[in-house]
């Protein structure tokens, strides 16, 4: 098994990347360093790898922010959805390490487990787990719709300016209640339309969490082969304000304020419509466009994932024995 590490080649993330050049030296094994170019190389340069190299046996190991781990899924997946059933699935995989970036909105979903250990990467397991597929893009973690991808967008302005996440995406939530709430966007889930008139937002979800703190989706699994639908029905001012605390711990869904306003279903397919162009944010990256379908492809993404890291009590009786 070959690893290779895909690094995000923007100047100002190369630092963030010691600790694992670091580790990397210290752990021998197969390996190479691939540092991108640009926005999407990632996605192309793993496609390619896998078409050029079908019978090699290869990890691509995402070590990024969210971005960059949606392009190596993109590119792993992509390729898969093309290959021939003969071809190279089963020996192409990806993994995942935190560093140069964000990836803690996916990575929640994983408490129990290290991602910023080379070691207990390597001697993980393959767990074969969903990704949504929107139009021709992909989708590893969260789709926002309206109000949120007003405050992805935002956040990302911010961020691009040296703003931390969270005060980013605080602003940005600031910014969508005087801009974003009333949008006339159409969503059909599994061929039923979820709600008639204005909507606030829509997430469409694999993982549980968006934006660092909001947990959209709380009984999210990566492994279900369902979609997450969290529809926020147009309502009052005060009353979202009054539902932002409970979505950030996931307590929206059938709580007392939000009654009638928001409304969760579990899909395989939905539609979103609208007469304007909008924009849907994948994994935090934009996707202009007017009518989205999306699908769940299950089990379609094999990510390697570390080894379960032992709680104390577990390390204390390894040492007794």
């Amino acid at each position: 098994m070959k690893y290779i590490y895909i690094i995000n080649g923007r100047a100002d993330k190369l630092p963030q990347y010691q600790e694992l050049h670091d580790q990397l030296k210290e752990i021998p094994h197969p390996h190479e360093l691939y540092t991108t170019l640009g926005e999407g190389d990632a996605t192309r340069f793993v496609y390619l790898y896998c078409d050029l190299h079908p019978e090699e046996e290869v990890c691509f190991v995402a070590c990024g922010g969210l971005g960059i781990t949606n392009e190596v899924a993109s590119g792993l997946v992509g390729f898969n959805q093309v290959a021939k059933p003969s071809g190279n699935k089963a020996n192409k995989t990806m993994a995942i390490l935190d560093f140069g970036g964000n990836t803690g909105d996916f990575l929640i979903n994983y408490p129990d487990r290290d991602f910023r250990s080379v070691k207990d990467m390597l001697e993980g397991s393959v767990s074969n787990i969903d990704i949504l597929k929107v139009n021709d893009s992909y989708c590893v973690n969260v789709c926002n719709i309206g109000f949120n991808s007003k405050v992805a967008s935002r956040a990302n302005e911010l961020m691009s300016k040296g703003k931390s996440a969270h005060e980013a995406f605080t602003r940005g939530v600031v910014n969508a209640i005087l801009t974003s709430r009333y949008n006339r966007i159409k969503v059909t889930v599994d061929g039923k339309r979820i709600a008639p008139g204005y909507m606030i937002l829509c997430t469409l979800a694999n993982g549980q969490r968006v934006g660092g703190e909001f947990y959209t989706a709380p009984y999210a699994k990566l492994d279900d082969g369902l979609i997450e639908v969290c529809y926020f029905r147009a309502m009052s001012l005060l009353r979202f304000l009054q539902l932002i605390p409970l979505y950030r711990k996931g307590e929206h869904i059938g709580s007392r304020v939000g009654k009638n306003k928001i409304l969760y279903r579990q899909a395989h397919e939905v539609t979103v419509t609208s007469k304007d162009l909008i924009d849907v944010y994948l994994d935090g990256e934009q996707l202009p466009g007017s009518k989205f379908e999306i699908k769940i492809l299950a089990g379609a993404l094999p990510l390697r994932l570390p080894q379960i890291v032992k709680t104390t009590i577990d390390r204390l009786s390894s040492q007794k024995q």
